[in-house]
């Protein structure tokens, strides 16, 4: 859920970055090939394979984009942590305590669901099995890296 909600927002900061992609898509479409009016058959056999080609190639952008799309999420994750890493690491050792890391977690799972209560057992249970599972060298802290990896995670 938690990565979801931090996905849910990377995305809503890339939305323009991605609007970008689609007038380049549009054009493509909406850039008719027409054919020649004469009628010699030379001609019009030459103009076939023209109107054929944006047809074909329309698909390739858009399964492109999907493609693309999944690694600018990661790159979108990775920029949101390292911006608002230093205002969560409230020692300043580069690293999450468990506290630092439950800080953040609610605040991204608030913002996606209002009605979150930080000190609800559910939550509690919820931040203990998030922060086991970002905590891959379970040194008990959760480096910018490894937030990095966890948020970044597929569903």
């Amino acid at each position: 859920m938690l990565k979801y909600a931090f996905l849910a927002s990377a995305m809503a900061f890339s939305a323009p970055a991605l609007a970008q992609i689609a007038p380049a898509q549009d054009m493509t479409q909406q850039t008719p090939q027409t054919a020649p009016s004469t009628t010699d058959p030379a001609m019009t056999s030459q103009s076939a394979p023209q109107t054929a080609a944006p047809a074909d190639s329309m698909a390739a952008p858009a399964q492109d984009a999907v493609a693309a799309a999944q690694p600018a999420a990661a790159a979108q994750v990775a920029d949101v942590v390292t911006k608002e890493f230093p205002n969560y690491d409230k020692n300043g050792d580069g690293n999450l305590s468990a506290k630092e890391f439950d800080t953040w977690m609610v605040a991204l799972k608030t913002a996606s669901d209002p009605s979150t209560k930080a000190t609800a057992p559910a939550t509690k249970t919820w931040l203990n099995q998030a922060f086991a599972q970002a905590d891959t060298d379970k040194n008990k802290k959760v480096s910018q890296t490894e937030l990095t990896g966890f948020l970044s995670q597929k569903g």
